[in-house]
């Protein structure tokens, strides 16, 4: 039989908690003996217990039972969903039956027989177990309440950069390893998550995601590891945190490189040892999770600049993948320009539209600095304003420095302008790291990684 639950047993007499030690270890994963009752609720603040086993009887030369009802209203008014079966001699019986009125979830008279004692005991444990099931459960109703919000399709598109990445996530996400996408403002990083997890094996569970760039100092060990009741002034209630609600599931973390030193700290601390405990508990509580974080910033560039932790970059950075923007999906951008077409024509009952050639190479021309989400929000309003069906340049809001220019240098991108500056620094010093990166003003780790990004 596995065994599963902690059990906490209270009574005076040595012999019988050392009895039932002896007889519940073959059941229970865990047995906490104590033999003073002024030590249960400290025991409860610190232990996961499942469930209670409570002598009725305390003081010597006293049998009234009164005590035992004592303390199953202290440890009701802590935890009133713990389940609590209590220990009663035979004269106790009508009291026991009071106390069951009273919230306890059964009695046991002594002596016990050990089958029933433990059938007892373990009917108790699974009611508990399927109340904590239920109460997590709405938690997490609660929590999704606020995450739901209408999934866009990911499209893939055509390009090379897309394709390869397509590929290595079909790789990675059957996998459990942690994640890291980076990538530009509005290229998808979030879409790419969402995908691999509907691919993975956690695909039935939830997904939880999480803006690290709005979570407050404050509020974040709340957010992330939940509180209990009265934990601060407006914690009125326990509430589960992001790392329960997202347990057997995905949990995704935004903007990660937004995090302050100092909470980068307690992340890793609960990413290393898979427990967090709520504000205001002394509680741990085991979690399975797997990590996707995302971010636009150069977490290696922050690393060196002592900005970010080396050790959680090593612990969120198993799998690195890299979102093209769109500037270097080429025809993609006609295929996403396209599928956002149909999408607002479909929103705003406009029937027909379609992109005359000249919009298209304006499109296609321009550097999309906002990436797919600019490209989404140009065609939304383009569909609102256009008073033909066929969208003319004049119908979007180009950027001056993103608009389709003539001929010659004025046609680079800002790749290409990247590029040439690295090219001329590595002529102008020689090939010394150390001056090149000095003067373009970046670490040498990111000039590294420039140069081996364009092949130079």
């Amino acid at each position: 039989m596995n065994k599963e639950g902690t059990i906490l047993v209270v009574d005076d007499n040595k012999g019988i908690l050392t009895a039932l030690e002896m007889l519940l270890l073959g059941t229970f994963k865990k047995v906490i003996s104590l033999n003073n009752p002024n030590h249960i609720l400290s025991t409860l603040e610190t232990e996961n217990v499942d469930v209670l086993l409570l002598d009725m009887n305390f003081s010597a030369g006293i049998n009234t039972g009164n005590e035992g009802i004592f303390w199953l209203g202290e440890i009701r008014k802590y935890r009133k969903e713990l389940p609590v079966v209590l220990f009663t001699a035979y004269a106790d019986i009508e009291l026991a039956v009071k106390a069951v009125k009273e919230g306890a979830t059964d009695f046991v008279v002594k002596p016990w027989d050990n089958a029933k004692l433990v059938a007892t005991l373990l009917s108790a444990y699974h009611l508990n177990k399927s109340r904590t099931e239920v109460k997590h459960l709405k938690e997490k109703e609660k929590i999704l309440k606020t995450q739901f919000n209408n999934n866009t399709e990911l499209i893939w598109g055509e390009s090379p950069s897309m394709q390869h990445l397509h590929n290595l996530i079909r790789k990675v996400a059957i996998t459990d390893a942690n994640i890291l996408i980076t990538g530009e403002n509005g290229t998808g990083k979030e879409m790419i998550a969402k995908e691999i997890h509907a691919c993975s094996k956690r695909k039935n569970e939830i997904m939880i995601s999480v803006d690290m760039g709005a979570v407050t100092e404050t509020l974040f060990e709340s957010e992330l590891f939940g509180h209990v009741k009265g934990a601060f002034t407006d914690a009125k209630e326990d509430r589960a945190g992001k790392f329960e609600a997202a347990n057997k599931g995905t949990l995704f973390l935004d903007e990660i490189g937004n995090l302050s030193y100092a909470l980068q700290s307690k992340l890793l601390a609960a990413l290393q040892s898979r427990k967090i405990t709520r504000v205001g508990s002394n509680k741990p509580i085991e979690t399975d999770i797997r990590l996707i974080c995302a971010t636009n910033s150069n977490l290696l560039e922050m690393v060196a600049n002592n900005a970010f932790r080396e050790d959680l970059l090593y612990r969120i950075n198993t799998i690195h993948l890299e979102v093209p923007p769109l500037r270097e999906r080429g025809n993609d951008i006609l295929l996403l320009a396209n599928y956002f077409l149909q999408k607002y024509s479909r929103k705003y009952e406009k029937s027909g539209l379609f992109f005359k050639g000249e919009t298209e190479k304006r499109l296609l021309n321009y550097n999309w600095p906002g990436n797919i989400r600019e490209l989404q929000h140009s065609i939304e309003k383009a569909v609102i304003i256009c008073d033909e069906t066929a969208l003319k340049p004049e119908d979007f809001f180009f950027k001056a420095t993103g608009s389709a220019p003539a001929t010659g240098s004025a046609n680079q991108t800002l790749q290409d302008m990247e590029k040439d500056m690295i090219e001329k620094a590595i002529k102008q010093h020689g090939g010394n790291i150390s001056a090149i990166a000095a003067q373009l003003g970046i670490t040498r780790q990111t000039l590294y990684n420039k140069m081996k990004k364009f092949g130079l």
